[in-house]
């Protein structure tokens, strides 16, 4: 897919209307996570270079089209500030005569904040009125906001009829690193899932299916897989209504004659925390009390060994509950594993909020890695469709 770039475009001394996502973690009122807005600052720096007049959009949250003064903006555009250098200057609207108002006076270099698009119902329901009286605000519009162009809402699709539309630099690097993975792929392939829920993930894995030499499962979706083969364990998470569609998927990964690996030893808990006393088991009957909380080491060996014999190697989602440390050991282990593929040539594209908080934890750097993506439902969607409404209406 290629996108229509701003860089290829006079956008000097324009009005610029730039959707980012700043659907950032809060405590409060404070930041516990600046690194979607650090993301858009390339972007934002052109344009000020440029000597563009900025109107920045974004979301937080879920207020579902109601006002919630906890998901306000407010505390983004003070640690924008901070990050850029330059005065922000937050409007508590997002449409209205006073909006409006504010947004021609700008001057060269100066930036506008709306604030939290989603407490307009219109946003959601990608409604065409809402859009256009954001298309007032601006005369070119730049998405930039990759973790959002798999909604069709109306700052992402329906603003695109009014105004001459283009990718940012996040975006176009976000698919760019994307692409190759629907056409381009250099094998053996090996994609890791993870993470609590199968959901979210079945049609990706059924999409590349016949494209993936090495599934690996860990995480309470390897526990729904074992389950699914008749596994007994215990208390474990388990998705029960997902037996059949874990059936399914592993028939349907052999019919393509790929691998499907689950692990065959795990490490148990009675309960879930820092202080937790563990257990490294192993076979199909889990003792009554106990929970499967991460991989166990003779899976992470047997894992790792798969992905630094693989020259292309997509990730989502840890392998145990790493939040805690006692069951952080198996994402360490296969983290470190793509790491060092990568360093020896391989291609590594990584997404999911999970999967990010998780390299965090462990202390390992996203350059460690060719791509680390910031939109994990986007770059499902992405991978499994090869299209996204948000993309649809920047294309060549």
């Amino acid at each position: 897919m290629k996108l229509k770039n701003f860089l290829e475009t006079n956008y000097r001394g324009k009005t610029v209307i730039l959707r980012v996502d700043y659907n950032v973690p809060l405590q409060g009122t404070r930041i516990t996570d600046d690194n979607r807005i650090r993301e858009s600052l390339p972007t934002i720096q052109k344009l000020l270079q440029a000597n563009c007049k900025i109107v920045i959009l974004s979301h937080l949250g879920r207020p579902e089209g109601k006002i919630v003064p906890g998901l306000s903006l407010k505390p983004v555009s003070k640690r924008l500030q901070k990050l850029t250098g330059r005065k922000i200057l937050f409007l508590n609207k997002t449409t209205g005569p006073d909006v409006e108002k504010s947004c021609v006076s700008l001057k060269p270099g100066q930036i506008i904040l709306l604030e939290n698009l989603r407490f307009n119902p219109g946003e959601e329901k990608n409604d065409l009125k809402f859009a256009a009286s954001l298309a007032k605000l601006g005369n070119i519009y730049i998405d930039d906001a990759f973790g959002c162009v798999h909604r069709a809402h109306a700052s992402i699709h329906a603003i695109t009829k009014f105004l001459p539309s283009f990718a940012g630099i996040l975006l176009q690097k976000e698919v760019n690193n994307l692409n190759p993975l629907l056409d381009n792929l250099e094998y053996p392939v090996t994609m890791v899932i993870g993470g609590a829920k199968i959901d979210t993930k079945i049609d990706l894995i059924k999409s590349f299916a016949g494209r993936v030499n090495h599934f690996i499962m860990g995480g309470g979706i390897a526990n729904t897989f074992l389950a699914a083969k008749k596994y007994q364990l215990a208390d474990s998470l388990v998705e029960k209504e997902k037996l059949k569609v874990a059936q399914e998927i592993e028939i349907l990964i052999r019919r393509h004659h790929h691998n499907l690996h689950l692990p065959q030893d795990y490490v148990t808990a009675s309960k879930i925390s820092n202080l937790a006393l563990t257990k490294v088991l192993s076979g199909k009957i889990i003792p009554k009390g106990k929970r499967v909380l991460d991989i166990g080491p003779r899976a992470s060996a047997q894992f790792s060994e798969i992905i630094e014999n693989s020259k292309t190697i997509i990730w989502n989602g840890p392998m145990g509950v790493c939040e805690f440390k006692p069951f952080r050991k198996g994402t360490a282990q296969i983290a470190k594993a793509i790491a060092k593929a990568t360093k020896n040539g391989a291609r590594s594209v990584l997404g999911g909020g999970d999967t990010v908080d998780a390299l965090k934890l462990i202390g390992l750097k996203s350059s460690l890695f060719t791509h680390v993506s910031t939109g994990g439902g986007a770059m499902l969607e992405y991978l499994e469709k090869g299209t996204l409404p948000g993309l649809e209406v920047l294309t060549k």
